[in-house]
């Protein structure tokens, strides 16, 4: 089930882990569990650790949030009511007055083709009769006689109608000073003006006031070609009825602004303040009609409720997010550069994992975690400080994970095992996949680097891959303006790490970490992207003022 306009987005950031992505479905559930709505995000492909995981414990994968910005199709818009475009005028004023709102005609494959508005309407009702008598003109006979609510006793198979209008008064002088050839007459009961009115080469007769017709007057009607109608008025609703019995689609407004139901709310509003229409139409993928909107709907909308974990810069976040209402921010790593209108709430903690944060607020909310739960959060805790190895774990993370682990009654020193085992095989993977496995970008100085780790039991069984994996980074670096490529592949056995550099900028690489070189695998004692990697690369490029 989709998320409402008023549910709060929960993500992780881009590329994201194991930790990133339990975080967002554990502070979702928890949220939800305090009656909040509340739904779980990801702004990537989660990998194949993640997924193991997740399959593991028995939850599904969070939603993709392509932006932190509405669309039209989650805020609240007008249904639309819809018509054919061989609905009557009369038809249309009827609806029109029942909902007080535009109608939106369609064809038969459903497509948007038109709009009937008032305006339309009013400009029949208002305007020169001279439009009038052209539509009339244009209006099949049934027409007429659905509007009027009339009988049919005859039409020739060719009608001949020009568009006038004659309402015969019968006076002295009979019919003698009336212009009636190809027009339509409006007379009474009235058998000897009806004859004189077919004589003189009316093209349809429409009776008021009677419910039968005089044969004599229908046969004559059959030589002439005359069409006969009797009402189901009287005479002046008929002579007002009569115009509105043309089909919609000769009045249809149809040089349309329409807009996508994708398309972003602050882009659309943009855009209507331009023009003067009361309400657009909204299509969908198919262009066929979503809704209605106007500038209510927009200058009313709410903005997206998003709460971030795992990360607080805007460059690993989602598109937009300083647009979104920034409700929270969950985190564990330097302070960034994410700013807000209002004060929220901003929980950074000196941890080793964001899911040991969201296991303290459990217990601070005092919502008890079943097992499955407990599981999913130790393990993404064993995954983010690489079970408790890593130069980022405290006695905090150590602690929440036992406790965890207590709960979901499993061994740690298994659970470990078992996730780097099953969750970071390389077979299945492209090179661009492990590239992108776990990769953040940052901002050093002028520079713009990328880092992404991948956690292995054994990181020695990258060597087969080096060749290909060194092809792909030096594309991927090309393509992104990179200043520096770094891939590191941890190997929880032996606790070091084995890297490989790309870039226009190798040699802060190669100066960060003393004699690594993409010939072979170099070990080092460095496991820790956020601890150990980025500050010796921050050191080597402050340390040399370029």
């Amino acid at each position: 089930m989709n998320p409402t306009a008023t549910a709060i987005h929960v993500t992780g950031h881009k590329n994201p882990d194991t930790d990133s992505i339990v975080a967002a479905i554990t502070y979702a559930q928890l949220k939800n569990k305090l009656g909040m709505e509340a739904v779980a995000c990801r702004l990537g492909e989660i990998n194949a650790e993640t997924r193991y995981i997740l399959n593991r414990f028995g939850f599904k994968e969070p939603m993709v949030l392509s932006d932190a910005r509405m669309t039209l199709s989650e805020i609240e818009l007008d249904k639309a009511e819809t018509i054919d475009p061989e609905t009557t005028i009369y038809e249309a004023w009827q609806l029109i007055q029942k909902i007080q709102k535009g109608l939106v005609v369609i064809d038969e494959d459903q497509k948007v083709i038109g709009l009937v508005t008032t305006s339309n309407l009013s400009a029949i009702a208002m305007g020169d009769t001279a439009k009038s008598i052209e539509l009339l003109q244009k209006t099949p006979i049934d027409y007429i006689v659905r509007t009027l609510k009339g009988k049919l006793v005859y039409a020739p198979e060719v009608t001949r109608l020009n568009g006038k209008v004659s309402i015969i008064a019968v006076a002295e002088q009979k019919l003698a000073n009336y212009e009636l050839k190809d027009r339509t007459v409006v007379v009474g009961n009235d058998t000897e003006a009806q004859l004189q009115a077919i004589e003189k080469d009316a093209a349809c007769l429409i009776i008021v006031w009677s419910e039968t017709v005089k044969p004599e007057v229908v046969e004559l009607a059959k030589a002439k070609g005359c069409a006969i109608i009797l009402s189901g008025h009287g005479t002046l609703n008929t002579s007002r009825y009569l115009y509105y019995s043309t089909p919609v689609k000769y009045i249809m407004s149809t040089n349309l602004i329409t807009f996508s139901k994708n398309e972003y709310v602050d882009d659309v509003l943009t855009k209507l303040l331009k023009s003067r229409y009361r309400s657009y139409p909204v299509l969908d993928e198919k262009r066929h009609i979503y809704g209605l909107i106007s500038r209510y709907h927009l200058l009313n909308a709410r903005k997206k409720k998003i709460i971030l974990v795992d990360h607080n810069e805007v460059s690993q976040s989602v598109e937009g997010v300083l647009e979104g209402d920034l409700m929270e921010v969950i985190d564990h790593h330097r302070i960034g550069d994410i700013t807000t209108s209002k004060p929220i709430m901003f929980r950074n903690q000196l941890v080793g994992s964001t899911c040991t944060i969201i296991a303290s607020l459990y217990d601070e909310s005092r919502i008890l975690l079943d097992e499955r739960t407990a599981g999913l959060l130790c393990a993404a805790i064993i995954s983010d400080t690489l079970n408790f190895k890593s130069p980022t774990t405290t006695p905090t993370d150590i602690h929440t994970a036992q406790r965890l682990a207590r709960i979901a009654e499993l061994p740690i020193a298994e659970l470990a095992k078992d996730i780097f085992l099953n969750g970071s095989g390389l077979n299945d993977k492209t090179p661009e996949e492990i590239i992108q496995n776990d990769i953040k970008e940052f901002k050093v100085g002028k520079y713009k680097i990328m880092v992404g780790q991948m956690s292995l039991y054994d990181a020695t069984v990258v060597e087969p891959y080096r060749a290909d994996l060194l092809k792909a980074m030096d594309l991927y670096a090309k393509e992104r303006k990179l200043d520096l490529l770094l891939l590191f592949f941890t190997g929880l056995e032996i606790n070091q790490s084995a890297f490989l550099y790309a870039g226009k900028e190798p040699w802060i690489a190669i100066e960060a970490f003393n004699g690594i070189t993409n010939e072979r695998l170099v070990f080092f004692d460095v496991v820790s992207r956020k601890k150990q990697v980025m500050p010796a690369l921050s050191a080597v490029i402050e340390g040399n003022g370029r």
